[in-house]
């Protein structure tokens, strides 16, 4: 078993500088200053590094928190979306010879404010719906789940509404499912 034995004589650059220091002390002050002040310039460095890391650190957290005061209801607007599309459904379902039965008005007239309050409760929380029908097929906001052929429409073009998208500020929500028009064959 061996044992590393460190080498602890002086090199000839140590010894020489150890014998200029003796014979001219000015030169090794100056020398030490000199390291002194790269170490200075070295923590200065060290420093503006650390406070950049802080200055960075410090805006990612707070887009962070920002982004989580403005998203936060994402997960439950996508539930009470499901609750809007019903609701929607409901209203187009009935037929206009019973919205016009007495019987039936205050039903109908209950469930379209019950809607118009819906929409204003997503305008507050900065939901909005997709436009879709009749614009060109953005993949970023609506999934096209069938094509139609259509004669009077460019392909490409969203011609039919199958389920509504939505946006919360300037994030997809839920894309809008729309058929869009190709060329008649």
């Amino acid at each position: 078993m061996s044992e590393n034995i460190e080498n602890t004589e002086p090199t000839q650059g140590e010894t020489l500088g150890q014998e200029t220091a003796q014979a001219a002390p000015e030169v090794a002050e100056q020398d030490r200053v000199a390291e002194l002040e790269a170490q200075l310039a070295e923590a200065k460095q060290a420093h503006l590094y650390v406070q950049a890391d802080m200055q960075n650190l410090r805006r990612r957290t707070e887009k962070e928190v920002a982004d989580a005061r403005a998203y936060a209801a994402t997960s439950f607007a996508r539930d009470i979306l499901s609750v809007a599309d019903n609701l929607g459904r409901a209203l187009q379902a009935i037929p206009a010879e019973l919205r016009e039965d007495e019987k039936m008005k205050g039903l109908v007239t209950g469930l379209e404010a019950t809607g118009r309050e819906l929409e204003a409760i997503f305008g507050r929380h900065g939901i909005s719906k997709v436009v879709a029908l009749g614009e060109v097929l953005d993949p970023n906001k609506h999934q096209a789940m069938m094509e139609m052929p259509v004669a009077d429409k460019e392909p490409g073009t969203v011609v039919q509404e199958i389920q509504s998208g939505y946006m919360i500020k300037d994030r997809l929500l839920r894309p809008a499912l729309v058929a869009v028009a190709k060329k008649p064959d």
